[in-house]
This record gives structure tokens, C-alpha cells and sequence, in this order.
């Protein structure tokens, strides 16, 4: 104890040696959760990391099978504006996309819609709409090839019945793109509608009974209220539809190979056709990269809708 009338001795760290400060600071240990981790980052560093890197180092040489990479710049990137084939895909792409989230986002709800009422057999209805969706794509792409057969498919002769003549189907450049877009449709239809039935299991009952009381129509009921109230369940099924559609390539490659001549040719179909039939790595890369951009505008272009329409609605 400090003797009585002395002050105690105060040490600061201006007193203490190099030695001393070093043994008083806090060590860096590494956290405890390193090693769960580190085997993480090995796979994104593995899997998403290096192959995008790779990629853009690709984009920026002249690289054809078989013969050395030569380092050519952003000559690759130069030639994307000017390639007519290529931006015929974009149109395509682009065409293919809106189509393929606009039609199964309408029949998506209004099959919801129709679901969420209660009815005999609803469960079991359920069950048969949500089947096209369980199907494999290269089995549903079979199929839908016979059923477009001019000659042989059961969809002219369904129009047969009915009077309208047959039609080409996947076979003429004019309708190529809306009938992959009808087995796209019919495809992805039922995830739609499971998405849009969730929301509306999950909506709140007083506002349909205040517009019950209220003498509302059905029309003005979903107009007014339900369409808001799923709104964000729309966007989620739209995002997820887009994502999906801009990079669909096994039914297309099925079904057309991209043809007749290049009416059906994506920008997926177009680049595999240059890096894997004509081993243009190079180009191949830089259409692969300009593609990736191309989904991270969509998907922004989405967001930006979907945030001026909250602001809208507050």
C-alpha cells in the first residue's frame, strides 16, 4: 500500500521499454472460424473466381484451337458491334427474354388466382399443373419437336379441327421464336403460379371483406388489391424468369439448333457455336463476357422498375 501523504507512482507507456510495449499489446490471433472458411473460399475462388478471370484473360487474345494465344487487346470486344450475326442474337435474345417472363407472369397469376379459390379435386389439380415443370428439358424439347411437325404433329391437326391451316412452327424464321417461347411458357408457368399462390396464402382477409361490404366487383377486387399485395411476389417470379430465359439454351439447341439459318440463334446458341464449332476461344470469351453484363443490366433495368414503382405506391 502507498504510504499516507504520498501520491501514488503513475506508469505511463512513454516509461516503458520497446520490450515491455510489445509484451503489454494484444496479439493478432487469427479468428476461430478460419477453418470453416478457408475450404469455402477454395471453391469460389476455384469455381466463380478463376474461370472469370480466365475468361477475360481469353477475351483478350486470339486463341483458336490448336494454335498458340496471341495477345490481340480489345480487338475481340471491336468486333462485337460490327458482327451482324451477333446482333442479331441480341435482338433475338432480348425478344426471346420478354416473352418468356410476360406470358407465364399473366398465366402464372391468373392460374393462382383460380387455385387459391377452393374447389373439389384442388390438390390434385395442383399436383398435374406443377408436371410440366418437373420434366427435363431435353425430354420436353423431344417431345414438342414431334408435336411441331408440319406433317405429323398433333398441333395442326388440333388447328385442323377448328378450321385454321397448318403451320410451320419452329420450321419457318417468321414463328420460330413464339413457338420455343409456347414450350418455354408452358413450361415455366406452374413455378409462376407457385410463387404468386404463396403470396396469396399469405395475404391479410380484412381488405377483401371491407371490399365485400363495400359492393366491390372480382375486377376491381384484384385490380385494387390483390395485384398490389403481390406485387413483390411478381417481381421475384419476374427476376427469376429472366435470369432463366436470357441464358436458355437446352430447349433452343434441342429444338432448332439455333435455325433455320440463325432465326432461333440466341447469344447462347451463338456462343457456343463459335468457341465449340468453330474454336474462336478468343471470341468465344468476349461474347460470353459482354453477355454476362448484358444479364447484370437486365436484372439491374428490373430492380430500378421495381424500386420506382415503390416509390410510386408510397
Amino acid at each position: 500500500m502507498a504510504r499516507a501523504g504520498l501520491a501514488p507512482t503513475v506508469t505511463t507507456t512513454d516509461d516503458l521499454s520497446p520490450a515491455d510495449e510489445a509484451a503489454l499489446s494484444p496479439r493478432w490471433r487469427p479468428p476461430g472460424y478460419w477453418p470453416f472458411v478457408v475450404p469455402a473460399l477454395v471453391v469460389v475462388v476455384g469455381v466463380i473466381v478463376f474461370p472469370w478471370a480466365f475468361t477475360l484473360w481469353m477475351s483478350l487474345h486470339e486463341w483458336k484451337v490448336g494454335a498458340a494465344p496471341a495477345f490481340v487487346g480489345l480487338s475481340n470486344y471491336s468486333r462485337l458491334p460490327v458482327d451482324p450475326r451477333f446482333l442479331d442474337a441480341v435482338w433475338q435474345t432480348l425478344v426471346y427474354t420478354a416473352l418468356s417472363v410476360v406470358l407465364p407472369l399473366i398465366l402464372g397469376t391468373l392460374a393462382a388466382c383460380v387455385f387459391h379459390a377452393r374447389f373439389p379435386l384442388r390438390g390434385f389439380l395442383r399436383g398435374v399443373f406443377i408436371l410440366p415443370m418437373m420434366a427435363t428439358p431435353v425430354a420436353i424439347a423431344l417431345v414438342w419437336t414431334m408435336m411441331f411437325h408440319p406433317q405429323l404433329g398433333v398441333l395442326n391437326y388440333l388447328l385442323s379441327l377448328v378450321g385454321i391451316p397448318p403451320q410451320l412452327w419452329v420450321f419457318h424464321p417468321a414463328t420460330v421464336i413464339p413457338s420455343l417461347v409456347l414450350v418455354e411458357t408452358w413450361q415455366w408457368t406452374p413455378l409462376v403460379m407457385l410463387i404468386v399462390l404463396g403470396g396469396l396464402a399469405a395475404l391479410p382477409t380484412e381488405p377483401y371483406e371491407s371490399a365485400q361490404i363495400d359492393g366491390a366487383s372480382l375486377w376491381q377486387v384484384f385490380r385494387h388489391i390483390t395485384l398490389p399485395l403481390v406485387a413483390p411476389f411478381l417481381f421475384v417470379a419476374a427476376m427469376i424468369r429472366m435470369i432463366d430465359a436470357v441464358k436458355s439454351f437446352d430447349i433452343i439447341f434441342a429444338i432448332t439448333q439455333g435455325g433455320p439459318g440463325t432465326a432461333s440463334e440466341t447469344i447462347n446458341i451463338y456462343l457456343y457455336s463459335v468457341a465449340f464449332a468453330y474454336y474462336d476461344v478468343g471470341y468465344g470469351s468476349a461474347i460470353a463476357v459482354v453477355f454476362f453484363l448484358l444479364i447484370i443490366a437486365l436484372a439491374a433495368a428490373l430492380l430500378a422498375v421495381r424500386k420506382r414503382t415503390q416509390g410510386a405506391a408510397g
